[in-house]
């Protein structure tokens, strides 16, 4: 569609040239009539346009592209319950610091604050969760609040933006002005403020190095391992963001998020300089808090992040710098000769503690997590890109997957349930040439799982692995640990998943031993449609550490 600043449109049609103008190319919805001009807009242009089941499911498929693409990811939703079932995503792409931009349909201004049907204060509602929240009142400022809006997710700490559309503006007819895409700052740091951090790193004689947060990029990526290859550090990765290393990398030491390796907690603790790239160090990154002393650190802590406000806010930095990580990578990688220590034997040591944690621990049962994921290690190529929600059948992909190419790791820090499922749709319609896994726990799943429908659509032909153990596992563990033999609230009974992913028209396995599922999943990969295996697993088996009698 051609950009016009004279012909007169309805607002829904210059709403989308707007997103045209920012290099917008997909959207998640669900439609609804508060928004109808917007949709005619996306009718005859040249943006795929995707029909989720859930406002939930259609907002963490757009927060999930703009984790895997650096750029925001956009959803549609009507007002009202359209839009509170959305805010799971906003919450997601909040604290995983996602550029995301959510539009909402809006009464008409004219029934503001009447409690018309399915009205909400915007603002009020969002304001807490995303980085800004607009209206726009105006058909004639479509382009400057979208301009707005996309700035705003990209700049600084990478976040969400809320915007609400009332149905009379984008359905009235008139003239707009166009804006340009967003232009978004360099994100370097100063000169002295690099060379500083190489100096310390020179000094340091047990450095470590901890990855994460928003903002990075594959050249980043790249920067990181040549770096810490040559001013050799042991390079940790924050909560699920494995991803962001190479984990064959001989720097590679590991996650510092849940259920850390305690060898890997016990370097942090003990690290006299700390170097922080981007991860904001949460409760799942300290493991509460514990690796570093509140408010001053033991370590001498170098925290780069490119929002000033989150400097400081738990922990003091000796040294904090304000800038993105990944371009801040780079410049460090220029200077990579004047932070080298004699530490060659140190990172050594860090990564033997790494491949000895990688030994799978046997659990219970005739189907065993720790063999999946090994399987999965053996048969998937670097690309593959793997999703999951929360829940422990989690801590075997986390402990013992091996990530090897830059954004290859979908999941929610912000420890969402459902996500894998929508994660895995969105990313296989942008990367369909690339394996897409989605694991699941049978809660996780079932909160989502008519997005198996999306995929079904829409050809995105994934294969997302059931971990059904009978019950909201996570939580019975905690269950059993404070109040022991008493279960409340935590069984479940579940269908028959691989029947309902054959009724969508994919396929559909049912495995209880480690022999059939190395067979499933190769059936599921040649299949050529949307796959789902359910996988029967024992369910004293809640972790790769912990046995349910035992706790």
């Amino acid at each position: 569609m051609t950009t016009s600043t004279t012909s007169a449109r309805h607002g829904g049609e210059i709403l989308v040239e707007a997103l045209e103008a920012q290099g917008v190319n997909r959207v998640f919805c669900i439609p609804g009539e508060s928004y109808l001009a917007a949709l005619d807009g996306l009718y005859a242009s040249g943006i795929d346009t995707i029909v989720a089941r859930q406002e939930g499911g259609a907002a963490m498929m757009a927060e999930a592209h703009g984790k895997l693409t650096g750029k925001p990811g956009v959803a549609f939703v009507t007002r009202g319950p359209g839009a509170t079932n959305a805010s799971a995503g906003v919450h997601v792409a909040t604290q995983d610091s996602t550029p995301m931009v959510l539009f909402i349909g809006q009464v008409a201004s004219d029934q503001r604050d009447r409690e018309a049907f399915q009205e909400v204060d915007y603002r009020a509602m969002f304001g807490p969760l995303a980085k800004w929240v607009g209206e726009i009142d105006r058909l004639d400022r479509i382009p400057e609040y979208v301009s707005h809006a996309f700035h705003i997710a990209q700049n600084g700490r990478p976040g969400p933006v809320v915007l609400a559309l009332p149905e009379d503006m984008l359905s009235s007819v008139g003239v707009a002005a166009a804006a340009p895409a967003a232009t978004l700052v360099s994100g370097e740091a100063s000169e002295a403020d690099v060379l500083a951090v190489a100096a310390q790193l020179a000094a340091a004689e047990r450095p470590m190095v901890v990855v994460g947060g928003g903002g990075w990029t594959a050249e980043g990526a790249r920067a990181l391992g040549a770096f810490a290859e040559a001013a050799a550090l042991p390079v940790g990765a924050s909560f699920r963001c494995q991803d962001y290393l190479d984990n064959r990398h001989p720097n590679y030491a590991g996650d510092v998020g849940i259920g850390i390796n305690p060898a890997l907690a016990k370097r942090v603790q003990e690290a006299d300089v700390l170097l922080v790239l981007g991860a904001r160090m949460g409760e799942m990154t300290t493991s509460g808090y514990t690796l570093l002393d509140v408010p001053v650190p033991q370590q001498r802590l170098i925290h780069v992040y490119p929002d000033a406000s989150e400097l400081g806010r738990v922990y003091r930095p000796e040294l904090g710098i304000v800038a993105k990580p990944a371009q801040f990578m780079q410049q460090l990688l220029a200077v990579a000769d004047k932070a080298r220590g004699p530490r060659t034997s140190d990172v050594a040591a860090a990564r033997a503690a790494y491949e000895a944690w990688q030994e799978p621990e046997e659990t219970p049962g005739a189907l065993k997590m720790e063999r999946v994921i090994s399987h999965l290690n053996a048969a998937l190529g670097d690309d593959a890109i793997l999703t999951n929600g929360a829940g422990n059948y989690a801590s075997w992909l986390h402990r013992y997957y091996r990530y090897r190419g830059w954004r290859t790791q979908l999941a929610p820090t912000s420890g969402s349930m459902g996500y894998g499922l929508p994660a895995a749709v969105a990313a296989k319609l942008e990367r369909p040439e690339q394996d897409v896994i989605c694991l699941a726990g049978d809660g996780c799943y079932q909160m989502v799982m008519q997005e198996f429908g999306t995929a079904a659509q829409y050809g995105a032909n994934i294969i997302v692995l059931v971990c059904d153990n009978g019950m909201y596992g996570t939580i019975r563990m905690h269950q059993q640990k404070h109040y022991p033999k008493r279960p409340s609230g935590t069984s479940l009974v579940n269908p028959d998943f691989a029947m309902i992913a054959k009724a969508y028209g994919g396929y559909g396995a049912t495995v209880t031993s480690n022999s059939e599922f190395e067979a499933a999943f190769a059936e599921a990969r040649k299949a050529g449609k949307p796959a789902l295996i359910h996988l029967k697993l024992d369910p004293t088996a809640l972790s790769p550490k912990v046995r349910l009698e035992e706790i």
